[in-house]
């Protein structure tokens, strides 16, 4: 019987979170896209310029979407992550470890980022 290695183990976790820190920064850049959008508005009304109207709106447009990517970005290894820890066996896995928690909280966060995604899009100038 092989030995158990917790290489592969601690591989796949560090998976997971180089995804997780992906999407939170898709996410984040689809917040400031977005609320670039605003800044190009306040341009627009200073120097009373009807283009940036339009230009704010695809700033939020934008931003909105590479949010949605952020967070299925998430979703997706979320995903993957249960799955993978799943196949391994009780011996290659920690004592006490319970998969169900990383899935959660990534599930958590990528709602977390389609909850800001719904809230750009409410507020679209």
């Amino acid at each position: 019987m092989p030995e158990s290695d917790p290489r592969v183990f601690f591989a796949a976790e560090r998976t997971l979170l180089a995804w997780l820190r992906t999407g939170i920064t898709i996410i984040a850049l689809g917040f400031v896209v977005s609320r670039f959008g605003l800044f190009l508005q306040l341009l627009s009304a200073q120097s009373q310029t009807p283009s940036a109207h339009s230009n704010a709106h695809t700033s939020t447009l934008f931003g909105v979407m590479l949010s949605l990517i952020g967070a299925a970005c998430i979703a997706v290894a979320a995903y993957q992550h249960g799955r993978f820890i799943a196949t391994l066996p009780a011996r290659d896995r920690p004592a006490s470890y319970s998969r169900h928690w990383a899935v959660t909280l990534s599930v958590a966060i990528a709602l977390a980022g389609l909850g800001l995604s719904v809230y750009m899009l409410a507020t679209l100038p």
